[in-house]
């Protein structure tokens, strides 16, 4: 806990005025100036409507008992519009102050999730997928609905406390000058306090990260934690990150709760004095009880927004810590860019000399890879688990960056090409398939316009065409969760018709016929094999069937190219890949 404690404090946003921090919100909401103009216009009105109060005290005292001073029914009728007019003003000010911060939370959230997309695939190796989900839904969400609020009563009651000295200066200068002491005081502790709870709020932001992702490991283990009897295990890790983040919550709590007793102690004071001078003064200089009762009024009058000005401290330095992480991350989150090369790609793959070093390992994961691949050939890529198969295959649709040498596309270096029109060369297939909770339509069609008649026409090429005539929507029906109801060999089949149906030049099979039964394999390599006619095809694979058939098979070993060939050719040579392939066993390459 102390570690995070420093983590939070260390941040240089923490040192920054709170000012400063706001000002950074400011592009999101600037586009809804009048709703802000409108909000602090309420807000004006409502708080012009607090000094009448002591003010028409002051006259009652003064001259209401006093025979025909002024008809009875005017008070009741002041009074009554006077709380008409601040409800009002109350109400505009809070629905515009809302519907602004409506706006500006949206075009927040759509900012992050385009950065979020255009990032470079580092962030996602960063940071789980729990934290940023934290991030873009319930940070920005909290955090907006806390600001808003406080922000809404600090101009609110800031503008009260104006309207309410100015009438104090107004009856009585001098002991309003006793009123104005309290106020460095005030600032004093409101300014301690907040830089505690804005060190808490990191911390407790950390915290609740590190807990989400308890939850997100044991979410998507949740079989393997109960066939190995990790329940309890598991509980401790929650219930050890549970007691970090209530203790955090308590010290939040003492920050925020010490505001309120220690602005009353001052609040006190000051009321004290005032009540000592005001009696000297009533003495000496014959103060009527009209004007004495509507000074102490006022001032009293001046605690209620005072001491909401202190607790706001808490929400607002909350608010804008949740709402600076997203910040951060629009504004620190490195973005993937490329050239201006647009093309229709021939399927010409080149690596020269190629090194690719990831964070934290000492051995380079491809070291000195030069490799030629001519358009419309099929390579397959075998060698022991860690050579390096998927990293090479990774950098052609730069998921991967390569720490030295260079990766070319029909000749053209990797970076000098358009990032989204390089990504749509490349269609890919692996043993990870991911679908999202939409319509098996939606799902083939991913990123592209919906066609119905090619959708169907590209899963009945993967082998679908009966799944699909037995779902009670054919293609428009939901596939749920990751497609978690249909079988492995039909997931696999799904993403082979989702890479037939965007027909790219170039096709990555990484591992797409893994963990399959015979029958499911027998249909998804029926499948991939109309899928890669006539395109260049870079085949990872353990499967003697697949590997078979390749025109080449290049043999990975510790990063290397150890050697290259026919099939045939590398059984003659007795080589890496005639000892994997003695090895092997029930059709798959041995590793």
């Amino acid at each position: 806990m102390r570690t995070l404690t420093e983590n939070a404090s260390s941040s240089p946003l923490a040192r920054q005025p709170l000012l400063f921090r706001l000002r950074r919100l400011w592009p999101y909401f600037r586009g809804a100036q009048g709703g802000i103009g409108l909000a602090f216009l309420g807000a004006l009105v409502a708080a012009a409507t607090e000094p009448a109060i002591p003010a028409l005290l002051k006259l009652l005292l003064d001259e209401g008992f006093v025979a025909d001073a002024f008809p009875i029914w005017l008070v009741p009728v002041a009074l009554m519009g006077l709380f008409v007019i601040r409800g009002v003003a109350t109400f505009v000010a809070k629905y515009a102050l809302n519907y602004t911060a409506a706006g500006g939370m949206v075009a927040l959230r759509q900012a992050m999730f385009a950065r979020l997309n255009d990032a470079d695939m580092r962030l996602f190796a960063d940071q789980s997928a729990s934290k940023l989900s934290n991030t873009l839904v319930y940070e920005v969400q909290t955090g907006s609905t806390l600001l808003v609020n406080s922000l809404l009563t600090l101009v609110r009651d800031v503008l009260t406390i104006v309207a309410l000295l100015g009438y104090l200066l107004y009856l009585n200068w001098q002991l309003t000058l006793i009123v104005l002491a309290l106020f460095p005081a005030l600032a004093w502790v409101i300014r301690e306090l907040s830089r505690r709870l804005h060190r808490i709020t990191r911390s407790s932001q950390q915290a609740t990260d590190e807990l989400a992702y308890v939850v997100e490991e044991n979410v998507l283990a949740h079989r393997m934690v109960r066939l190995h009897g990790a329940q309890s295990q598991q509980a401790r890790r929650f219930e050890g990150l549970s007691q970090m983040l209530r203790r955090l919550s308590l010290k939040s709590t003492i920050a925020a709760a010490a505001m309120t007793p220690l602005t009353q102690l001052l609040a006190a004071g000051a009321l004290s004095a005032v009540i000592s001078v005001a009696l000297w003064q009533s003495s000496t200089s014959g103060v009527t009880v009209g004007s004495f009762v509507g000074f102490v009024t006022a001032m009293l009058m001046l605690i209620t927004p005072l001491r909401q000005l202190a607790d706001l401290a808490g929400p607002i330095t909350r608010g804008v810590a949740a709402l600076e992480r997203a910040l951060e991350l629009i504004e620190h989150t490195p973005t993937q860019t490329g050239g201006s090369h647009r093309a229709e790609a021939r399927g010409h793959l080149q690596w020269h000399n190629v090194w690719v070093r990831y964070d934290g390992q000492e051995q380079a994961a491809l070291r000195g890879v030069t490799l030629d691949i001519a358009p419309g050939e099929v390579v397959a890529l075998v060698g022991p688990s860690g050579s390096g198969k998927t990293t090479l295959a990774n950098l052609l649709p730069r998921f991967v960056e390569a720490s030295d040498g260079v990766v070319c596309l029909d000749g053209v270096p990797l970076p000098e090409w358009d990032l989204a029109c390089l990504r749509r060369q490349f269609a890919m297939v692996s043993q990870d398939v991911v679908m999202f909770n939409d319509s098996l339509a939606a799902n083939v069609a991913l990123g592209a316009e919906l066609d119905a008649a090619r959708v169907m026409a590209a899963l009945r090429s993967a082998n679908l065409g009966e799944l699909v005539d037995s779902l009670p929507d054919g293609i428009h029906t939901p596939v749920g969760h990751n497609a978690a109801q249909l079988s492995g060999g039909q997931r696999q089949r799904l993403a082979i018709a989702r890479a037939i149906y965007k027909d790219a030049p170039i096709l990555i099979l990484d591992e797409a016929t893994s963990a399959l039964d015979n029958e499911s394999e027998r249909l998804v390599q029926d499948a991939l094999n109309r899928l890669m006619r006539g395109r260049t095809t870079l085949v990872i694979a353990h499967r003697l069937s697949t590997i078979e058939h390749a025109d080449r098979v290049v043999v990975l070993v510790q990063g290397q190219i150890a050697e290259q060939g026919t099939h045939a050719e590398l059984l003659a040579a007795q080589g890496v890949y005639a000892r994997l392939h003695a090895q092997s066993q029930g059709g798959v390459l041995a590793e």
